[in-house]
């Protein structure tokens, strides 16, 4: 989304009406965008679940319909026909409160207030979403330029655009058109919770690099995602060049979310303990420093008695039971994921980490 100021050279020449407005964001009936084609009356019998528990499957033409009764006349020009609302003029541009920002359409969770920065541009700014599969993206060839838009990967309502000027660590700005969003605050119930039909849960565990830890996790029946990321740390917003310096204790961790009915938080636990060696302290083989460190991070009172009793048995009789286990133990702290190239990173090179004797 890029605020067009008209130079005194256009002005000059009889352009002088065309003052400040959002241009590069206007509906793109100006130019050939990528037709964004849904089955009129389809329905996907297989539910797709994000990694955050959220049912995203594509709704079709009927259902978003709907849902658009409910819109005004200005959300239906900027949700369902592309169009931007004026700079500095959304009611969420300059909220400050903590909370959730939700597709105004559908509900679906896009944005957290943690992630939204001032960018002087206009227009409400994040630089990541709630979860990378909530926000989907398309090419947009309008106003003779290619442009990434984004758009609810739910009902594919138009959020706004993608541009690689944010902050970091991720470096992206999401421009995100106000009348999209509706905000909840914290404390507040969401319009949606994640699906209870997915059933499953997260776990959290450090084990020396992540790559190995993410890799040997996902090959796991049973373990729908694997992240890798940063936690137990100080700074905000880590990167991997920071983590690496040891200045923000972070640890290399993995997110997992898992089936419980077909592997349970006990059998997790045991395939940590076969993958890494958890009597290293703050180091793994030949990595060094404590964000190597061995590390579970329960996400519930039962997470927490489970991998209590796990670490006493480990240490009386266990593999590891002939030398002292150094296993970090407390409730998850927040997960900061990791920058694009970290993830899946033994499934695009290949090779996977070995298993310590």
């Amino acid at each position: 989304m890029l605020m067009t100021k008209v130079s005194s050279v256009l002005v000059a020449a009889g352009f002088s009406a065309i003052i400040m407005i959002g241009l590069w964001d206007a509906p793109h009936g100006f130019g050939s965008h990528v037709n964004k084609e849904i089955d009129p009356m389809s329905t996907n019998t297989t539910p797709i679940v994000s990694s955050t528990g959220y049912d995203i499957t594509p709704l079709n033409q009927a259902q978003i319909e709907a849902l658009a009764s409910g819109l005004n006349e200005e959300e239906r020009r900027v949700i369902l026909n592309d169009g931007t609302e004026p700079a500095f003029c959304g009611t969420l541009t300059d909220n400050k409160k903590n909370g959730t920002y939700v597709c105004r359409l559908c509900n679906l969770p896009l944005f957290k207030s943690d992630a939204k920065f001032t960018s002087g541009t206009g227009w409400p700014s994040f630089f990541q979403p709630y979860d990378e599969d909530h926000v989907g993206t398309h090419e947009d060839n309008s106003w003779h330029m290619v442009r990434t838009e984004i758009v609810c990967a739910r009902c594919d309502g138009h959020l706004g655009h993608l541009f690689d000027d944010g902050p970091k660590p991720t470096g992206k700005r999401f421009c995100v058109n106000s009348v999209s969003l509706v905000f909840v605050d914290d404390g507040d119930e969401l319009p949606e919770m994640p699906s209870t039909q997915s059933g499953y849960k997260t776990a959290y565990f450090a084990g020396g690099c992540f790559w190995g830890v993410e890799d040997r996790f996902a090959q796991l029946d049973g373990v729908h995602d694997s992240v890798s990321g940063y936690q137990g740390g100080d700074d905000t917003s880590p990167t991997y060049k920071e983590v690496c310096s040891g200045v923000t204790g972070h640890a290399e961790s993995v997110m997992l979310r898992y089936d419980p009915s077909v592997i349970s938080y006990e059998e997790l636990l045991a395939f940590f303990f076969k993958i890494h060696n958890p009597t290293q302290g703050n180091r793994q083989g030949p990595d060094i420093g404590t964000q190597y460190r061995s590390a579970i991070y329960p996400t519930d009172e039962k997470q927490m008695a489970l991998a209590k009793q796990f670490l006493q048995d480990q240490q009386q009789e266990g593999k590891w039971s002939d030398r002292k286990i150094t296993t970090e133990l407390k409730m998850a702290p927040k997960f900061y994921k990791a920058e694009e190239y970290h993830q899946d990173y033994h499934l695009k090179h290949g090779g996977h980490c070995p298993i310590p004797d």
